[in-house]
């Protein structure tokens, strides 16, 4: 990472235009050592997040005990986790083994649609997971009413056709708008902000209104759960026995880790003020949520958790013994 200005002639600047095939992505670094290092280190973060989280997946759906809503939509955030490593990882990984920085305009659209689809998915399942948390210690005895299988399928289905509606829609205003300030984006894979810094568009109308329900639907989100763990810690001080308390509160830990550097990084990305902004931070805090949360997540889930572990125990146990 010891460069992020490209020379001159490789930026393709097409003013008053958009009818380019393709993109320029960021240049991680200028040697070919370096970018066989970058290659190294996104192919050992990529191999840790889909073992971890197939692992995960695995265990969840052979362990019939972990047949809970609890892991249920663990499996999902798996899901989402996979999904995110998949979309961004592996054409940075081609760009810096091959030394190319292109990117067609399908892929980048197809890029920014799926990243989208599955970060989103991932903030509404942390929602819905927080919802089963807050059952789960504020009213034990609904529990199983209030989270059925048919009513966690119901919400994961929410989850994911959410996300699909809001990748859908950010995706076709973005490409939407003409692109007249060139082809170069400042980043190692297409995000939607860096695209809309090369647009030329003057609907701001439209942009307004799109950020104004995004932000409204994740303010909500967030509002739910401030006041959702609100009530689970007093819920958890009101336990007599300080075994009672630990046990209780135990089993937000994994959940709170997760959803803190998520928030927190994805916050700091896209709400960071400029005067502090610069692309070395932008590529570290990118790197961040869309790379190292979903390789990070499954450990932070397992660590906390005996019945996970366990389950993970006996499945790479009958692995080594079948093979």
């Amino acid at each position: 990472m010891s460069s992020f200005n490209s020379p001159p002639c490789q930026s393709e600047e097409m003013s008053n235009s958009s009818s380019f095939s393709h993109f320029l992505l960021l240049a991680l670094a200028d040697t070919w050592q370096l970018q066989l290092l970058h290659f190294c280190l996104f192919l050992g973060i990529s191999l840790a997040a889909l073992l971890g989280n197939t692992l995960i997946i695995s265990a969840i759906a052979c362990g019939h005990h972990l047949h809970s809503p609890m892991f249920f939509f663990l499996l999902n955030l798996a899901l989402t986790d996979l999904g995110c490593i998949c979309t961004t990882v592996p054409k940075a990984m081609h760009n810096s083994l091959w030394d190319t920085r292109e990117i067609s305009y399908s892929g980048c659209a197809a890029q920014v649609f799926l990243f989208a689809f599955f970060i989103s998915a991932e903030y509404f399942l942390l929602t819905i997971m927080c919802y089963d948390r807050y059952v789960s210690i504020c009213k034990p005895l609904h529990y199983g009413t209030l989270l059925g299988s048919r009513a966690c399928a119901h919400m994961a289905a929410a989850a994911w056709a959410s996300g699909f509606l809001y990748a859908l829609m950010h995706t076709a205003n973005t490409f939407s708008l003409p692109l007249c300030q060139g082809n170069v984006l400042g980043q190692f894979f297409c995000e939607i902000p860096h695209i809309l810094k090369l647009s030329c568009s003057k609907s701001y109308l439209r942009k307004l209104g799109v950020s104004i329900f995004t932000t409204s639907l994740a303010l909500v989100c967030f509002v739910f759960i401030v006041f959702s763990y609100v009530q689970i810690f007093r819920t958890v001080l009101r336990i007599p026995s300080e075994q009672g308390r630990h046990k209780a509160f135990s089993t937000c830990l994994p959940h709170l880790a997760v959803l803190s550097l998520f928030l927190s990084t994805v916050i700091f990305a896209h709400m960071k003020p400029a005067s502090i902004s610069s692309p070395s931070l932008d590529l570290a805090v990118s790197v961040l949520y869309s790379v190292v949360s979903p390789a990070l997540n499954p450990l932070i889930y397992s660590l906390r958790n005996q019945e996970l572990k366990a389950a993970l125990r006996k499945l790479m146990t009958l692995y080594f013994q079948k093979y």
